[in-house]
């Protein structure tokens, strides 16, 4: 891994642990998120310059602590903050503690606060995704994701800003989890990425999402989230080629997949189905495991995954639900029925110009023969999409495209 890259995995591990840890020292979320955020720039230029430390959080905490110090006294408040540093400081104050991370996610997830802030201040301060990465998650702009996640941190200070018991993850549960699957599917194409998967976040969210389900056993929506994370990221070693190139799922080579994943994936989602009520989340489980069953592409029930998703827009009929849908009606009813589904989802706004409803139009009429419309739909899919891997695979079959196009007939 290049050395830049190196620094920004270390990073994004370390700060949701630093913040949850400076957090439960000082009860102050917003003070302690604008520490870390400089004392991570501050690791930036000192470790590409001299090296990483032996112990990166403990050297990001120590930062962190001095520079959120130094804010507080700089706003004369020191007594006031000593004083609840006396209360809050007994309660655990470990750089180092594993499960802040988890507490964290908790306190994010406050009642203060509306679903869609919860989710959002999460991925800022615990996930540690940029504000337009959880914009293009929402489908949202910047500048109001900017507003939403100032409003979040306000309301947490507001209303006290005290760490979670342990008592209140199951009052919390559903915007935690809701939060690490957005994690956890920012973490395959990342925004502004050169990579085709960010391992590191995809593992942190498969890590946080494992800790839920040991804290809560029994509860059938976390076990089915738990699932969909691990049949999908059994397919992360074949997900690209050496060089970077994305591979669609039809290409990949299923020899590669994680056979121990999909062997506890498929597992955790036959236990997530059986539970009732039936939900989203365990019918997405059950539609990656239909896929992670196939032992080709061609072998794959497309009759089936249409099935689960005819029973999953009912539940849920988010744009990422459709499309996925309309991609399930071509492959199993063919390409023209498939776009017929599409048009329907390409008169919302929001998703109009999204990379991936253009992909999927573009694949689409390349199968129906349309090579020169699907040409021009994968170039302007590589146009709109920020994942430089993404891209290349996108230009690769614009580029294959044209070349049918002007073959003889």
């Amino acid at each position: 891994m290049h050395g830049d890259s190196l620094v920004e995995a270390n990073l994004r591990l370390v700060l949701p642990l630093v913040t949850a840890a400076l957090v439960r020292r000082y009860g102050d979320l917003a003070g302690c998120e604008d520490a870390v955020q400089e004392a991570a720039l501050e690791a930036v230029v000192a470790w590409q310059r001299h090296g990483m430390p032996d112990d990166p959080r403990a050297w990001l905490f120590t930062v962190a602590r001095r520079r959120y110090v130094d804010a507080v006294r700089s706003e004369s408040a020191q007594r006031r903050r000593e004083q609840r540093d006396a209360v809050l400081g007994t309660r655990g104050s470990s750089a180092t503690s594993i499960d802040d991370s988890l507490a964290m996610l908790v306190l994010c997830c406050h009642p203060a606060v509306s679903i869609d802030g919860q989710i959002a201040l999460t991925l800022r301060a615990v996930c540690g995704l940029t504000t337009a990465q959880i914009a293009a998650a929402f489908y949202s702009s910047e500048a109001a994701m900017a507003k939403r996640i100032t409003r979040a941190k306000r309301a947490i200070d507001d209303a006290g800003r005290a760490f979670p018991a342990a008592s209140e993850l199951t009052d919390r549960a559903e915007a935690v989890r809701t939060t690490l699957y957005v994690m956890f599917t920012e973490g395959h194409a990342p925004h502004r990425s050169e990579t085709v998967v960010h391992a590191e976040m995809v593992s942190e969210a498969i890590r946080l999402t494992r800790l839920l389900r040991a804290a809560l056993p029994d509860d059938p929506q976390t076990c089915a989230l738990l699932a969909l994370m691990l049949l999908a990221a059994a397919r992360g070693p074949a997900r690209s080629t050496a060089d970077g190139v994305a591979v669609a799922l039809p290409d990949q080579d299923r020899t590669a997949w994680d056979a121990a994943m999909i062997a506890e994936g498929r597992g955790l989602a036959a236990e997530a189905l059986a539970a009732r009520p039936l939900t989203s989340l365990a019918i997405q489980a059950a539609i990656q495991a239909v896929h992670a069953a196939a032992p080709t592409a061609a072998e794959t029930d497309w009759e089936q995954i249409l099935a689960l998703y005819d029973a999953l827009i009912l539940r849920d009929a988010s744009p990422a639900v459709r499309l996925g849908r309309a991609v399930a009606v071509g492959m199993g009813r063919g390409p023209l029925a498939g776009l017929a589904e599409l048009s329907v989802l390409s008169d919302d706004a929001r998703v109009a110009h999204d990379p991936r409803l253009l992909a999927v139009r573009a694949g689409l009429l390349e199968q129906s023969g349309a090579t020169d419309q699907a040409a021009s739909a994968y170039a302007e899919a590589a146009r709109m999409t920020t994942n430089a891997a993404e891209r290349r695979w996108l230009d690769e079959r614009a580029r294959r495209a044209r070349r049918t196009g002007e073959e003889p007939r």
